[in-house]
């Protein structure tokens, strides 16, 4: 998939910039028609857990998109300075997208969904070169405790019109009062090839089936555990 990911940037740079691309696949990237398999935008993503001395209260994210997928985001931004009003209305423009698909996450503790805020405690928008970041918080309904059974989550854009990974373990960051207690574990699945082909045979315009799950299929897990 890494390659497969170059190829689609790599075609992509090659064409003239185009403000035809609209962040999270909510409209399609300009690519041209050899490399539109799913998926088509690329976020690579970062965690802190949020806690005090006895409970999760929340997840800190941030993603930094492709080139391409940037690009209509850092063209509205033009030359606006950091935290100024341009970044405050692309950033809450983006957030809304976000929370209309429940932040893209998923949560678990004992098979049962862990419900999150319906607002990020803070959240904030970028640029880091050629890059649009998304930085947030996102806030738990209940605090977990810390102790007891394993709680897992994974990040994911259902239709893969996206792919949201985790570089490695490295992504994934504990406070410092929590290194020597808890521990997070990242699991990448590995889809077999008939899945993988159906995925790159998807064009722009097609969607899976909903009850297909596919995103799901291709997304990675953390797993947290504290003693």
């Amino acid at each position: 998939m890494a390659l497969y990911r170059e190829m689609i940037l790599n075609n992509a740079r090659n064409r003239p910039v185009s403000r035809c691309a609209k962040w999270l696949g909510l409209a399609l990237m300009c690519l041209p028609a050899s490399v539109l398999a799913h998926p088509h935008s690329f976020i690579d993503m970062q965690t802190t857990l949020v806690a005090d001395a006895t409970s999760l209260t929340g997840l800190k994210m941030v993603w930094t998109m492709d080139e391409i997928t940037s690009a209509d985001l850092l063209y509205d931004a033009q030359n606006a300075k950091a935290g100024s009003d341009v970044w405050k209305k692309l950033a809450a423009e983006v957030m809304a997208r976000v929370l209309s698909q429940h932040y893209f996450t998923d949560f678990y503790r004992e098979g049962k969904p862990v419900k999150y805020l319906d607002l990020p405690s803070e959240y904030a928008l970028s640029r880091k070169g050629d890059q649009a970041v998304l930085e947030f918080v996102l806030p738990l309904a209940h605090p977990q405790p810390l102790v007891g059974k394993p709680m897992q989550f994974s990040t994911f854009d259902p239709s893969y019109f996206v792919d949201m990974t985790y570089k490695d373990k490295t992504a994934l960051h504990l406070p410092p009062d929590l290194e020597k207690r808890c521990t997070l574990a990242l699991f990448t699945p590995k889809p077999d090839a008939s899945l993988q082909s159906y995925a790159l045979s998807l064009d722009k315009a097609d969607a899976p089936p909903e009850n297909m799950d596919l995103g799901q299929q291709f997304a990675q897990k953390v797993t947290l555990e504290c003693h």
